[in-house]
């Protein structure tokens, strides 16, 4: 008899929907599993903006010390969520095949508010410089709680309109009809994509999750977090992040924003497949720095520290 695998996650409604995929998956494989609930500190503060509590990993540290003290085996993650760098003792077990990578904007059936005063709902950086970049003449407040939460606040307030990952809306049948798709915004990295993570020295779970793994978005989410890490350095920052298969290249595309979305720094680079791609995040960001990326990460250093 196979011991069960036990599934960390959190307990939102599309957190849990990631556990039982995965676990559906392993079950398929003749793996017997159970899913382990833990409330995360991000779900439970949602009165300050994610970058002002300081923490990366918010919604993963509460899983990582689960993982460190035995009381579940492997962790689901929305990709976007989890730190470049893991925990000492965690390790990258599989990446799913990714879903929508596309942010939308989910509005109230009245679209004619581009051209005058509007505002936007975000809690991510990256959403609201994008926004601001192309729309300067609009407002953006911070909207957090998970997917439910957040809709629930847009009908309760006058915004216009609120920005989601597709993914997470599509993953639960909640994605309204009064939606349009943002394929001008480009998206966080690694959106889009669930990982699994193990522990370093649990061999049985790591090969259990290695059937699992879908290579073209293990690399394509590789190369986006490489340029995530090497831009940020551990600092939250505007900035996104796109890997795409197109034929026998790999295009990627990369935007770092200042916090006011009034400067805006853009890469576009092709790397053919079968090439090395290990370091290719690192050679797209180090282009974004030589180019003023290095000045304007100082300057959203200094913002954020206000």
């Amino acid at each position: 008899m196979k011991k069960p695998i036990r599934i960390g996650t959190r307990d939102s409604e599309l957190a849990l929907w990631q556990a039982h995929t995965v676990e559906r998956k392993l079950n398929h494989l003749g793996y017997p599993t159970e899913i382990v609930a833990v409330k995360s500190t991000g779900d439970i503060i949602l009165d300050v903006p994610l970058y002002e509590l300081g923490i990366t990993g918010i919604f993963t540290k509460t899983l990582d010390v689960a993982m460190l003290k035995g009381q579940v085996d492997i962790a689901v993650h929305s990709m976007k969520d989890v730190p470049t760098a893991l925990p000492k003792g965690i390790v990258q077990a599989a990446v799913l095949e990714r879903a929508d990578v596309n942010d939308i904007l989910v509005h109230k059936g009245k679209t004619g508010f581009f051209t005058d005063a509007a505002t936007i709902a975000t809690g991510s950086l990256r959403r609201q410089a994008q926004w601001l970049n192309r729309y300067p003449n609009h407002a953006v407040v911070d909207l957090r709680g998970n997917v439910n939460t957040r809709l629930k606040k847009l009908n309760e307030n006058d915004w216009q309109g609120a920005v989601f990952a597709a993914a997470g809306l599509e993953r639960i049948n909640l994605l309204p009809e009064n939606h349009m798709v943002l394929d001008w915004m480009i998206p966080a990295p690694a959106q889009g994509a669930m990982v699994v993570v193990a522990m370093e020295n649990d061999l049985y779970s790591q090969k259990a999750l290695a059937q699992l793994n879908h290579k073209p978005s293990e690399i394509a989410t590789h190369i986006e977090r490489q340029f995530l890490k090497k831009l940020e350095g551990g600092c939250t920052a505007p900035i996104g992040a796109l890997a795409t298969y197109i034929d026998d290249e790999i295009r990627f595309e990369g935007v770092l924003l200042s916090i006011d979305g009034t400067e805006r720094l853009h890469i576009e680079k092709v790397l053919h497949v079968g090439k090395d791609y290990t370091n290719f995040g690192n050679e797209c960001a180090e282009e974004i720095l030589k180019n003023g990326g290095a000045g304007l990460m100082e300057k959203i250093r200094a913002e954020l520290k206000k």
